[in-house]
């Protein structure tokens, strides 16, 4: 076991430690605020305060997780051998920066609750990012960090027990259209079709009206496509399913629709279905626990596992909102247009809330890539050279790749090919 020494122990310190070292190194940790227990402790142990006690293993600490609520902070980025960090410690610290305060400030999304512009659908901007704006983003910093420390500790303490983690890749199907012109009622159906014929868009128009009379395939239907691909190659697959009412932001096929109500119930024959919260939920946490009774209701099991439309997170209202609707673990941590780690990690962290000062009992799985950060992108050899890049990053640290496919491109008539990227991604890095 190893003990850690600090002189206060606060929510934020647990947080984290159990984070670095249970989650994601697998080490079994305990902490003292007492010189006498750490002292006779014979294992392996770290000192974690203002000052060292001997000649122990020392990281001295930041302000940061002995505070509560949100300050300000004038970061300077260093280098820890060749791994960006920040919060930097002094000579005397066996670990250059502050190793805890750092992870911490990317896992709880420190820098979202402070000022900051909001994009026209209320997102944390990537580019406001510490990470985006020091060129980091696309690094899982804390896991190297850990994995680095990790290293550290074997250096001083050969004997220390550990376990780790083991590689795993997830698709994530997100189904907020499930069909393009199929089910989707007379009125729009029309409408669309007006809309076509005024745009000229006859290639359209055609397959629209093959697709009303059962001479062509709906082009986003592509469900026994992703059953049999999943199944074929054993890759682990969540269908997230928008099943909510029409607004602006929210054009899925009617939740009443016995056509749609089908192909929810046999997609959970085969893979983990769960919630595409509609844009409309987003503050309406009765909305969002309708949708998830409806969901439920469906599939005749629990639905614990969501996702925001359009990846809108507003740290801590979403989080908490998906705690009192029910909600266990959230897939919207992540950049739509941006490749990379929002919270600095390729492992699940359990959400901590700032202004409560508590862990929320929800887990956080963020996404390394969305398929629309890619939307402009044409030539597949581009996308699987950035793919790769980030594929090998998580591997290395034996983290959690999870990808984004939306179900509008895997069907769209885009110049891309997304079926066979799709086919060519997880052919390469599901094992």
């Amino acid at each position: 076991m190893l003990l850690i020494y600090t002189h206060k122990i606060t929510p934020r310190f647990t947080y984290i430690m159990r984070q670095l070292f249970t989650r994601i190194l697998g080490i079994e940790v305990s902490y003292c605020t007492k010189v006498e227990d750490f002292i006779k402790h014979t294992g392996p142990k770290i000192t974690y305060t203002k000052q060292p006690l001997q000649n122990e293993f020392f990281i001295r600490s930041n302000d940061l997780l002995f505070e509560q609520g949100i300050n300000d902070f004038n970061i300077v980025m260093g280098d820890w051998e060749g791994v960006p960090c920040f919060f930097s410690a002094g000579e005397r610290s066996n670990v250059p920066f502050d190793i805890f305060a750092a992870s911490f400030f990317l896992l709880s999304r420190y820098e979202e609750y402070l000022p900051h512009v909001k994009d026209v659908h209320g997102r944390f901007p990537p580019k406001e990012s510490l990470a985006y704006q020091n060129e980091f983003l696309q690094k899982p910093v804390v896991d190297m960090w850990a994995l680095k420390l990790l290293e550290k500790l074997i250096e001083r303490f050969p004997d220390i027990e550990y376990t780790g983690k083991t590689y795993k890749y997830t698709s994530i199907i997100d189904v907020t259209t499930s069909h393009c012109f199929a089910y989707r009622g007379l009125g729009r159906s029309l409408a669309g079709l007006f809309l076509d014929l005024s745009n000229l868009r006859l290639k359209r128009v055609a397959q629209r009206i093959g697709v009303w009379f059962n001479v062509g395939k709906d082009p986003y239907n592509n469900f026994d496509y992703l059953v049999e691909t999943h199944k074929k190659y054993g890759v682990k697959s969540i269908f997230f399913f928008q099943f909510a009412s029409y607004s602006t932001y929210d054009k899925n096929v009617s939740p009443n629709n016995n056509n749609f109500r089908f192909l929810i119930k046999y997609i959970a024959d085969y893979s983990l279905v769960a919630l595409s919260a509609s844009y409309s939920s987003f503050s309406d946490v009765e909305l969002l626990k309708k949708e998830k009774k409806s969901l439920e209701a469906v599939i005749n099991r629990t639905v614990n596992y969501a996702r925001q439309r359009y990846n809108r997170v507003d740290v801590p209202e979403t989080y908490r909102n998906l705690v009192e609707a029910e909600f266990t673990d959230d897939y919207t941590m992540g950049y739509t247009h941006e490749v990379g780690f929002r919270a600095g990690t390729c492992s699940p962290f359990y959400f901590y809330d700032i202004t409560m000062e508590i862990q929320q009992p929800i887990r956080v799985h963020p996404f390394a890539v969305h398929d629309y950060a890619f939307i402009n992108t044409k030539d597949k050899e581009v996308i699987l050279e950035q793919v790769d890049a980030l594929y090998r990053q998580i591997r290395e640290v034996n983290g959690n790749f999870v990808f984004i496919f939306s179900n509008e491109l895997l069907g769209g008539n885009a110049k891309l090919d997304w079926k066979g990227l799709y086919q060519t991604i997880i052919t390469k890095y599901h094992v």
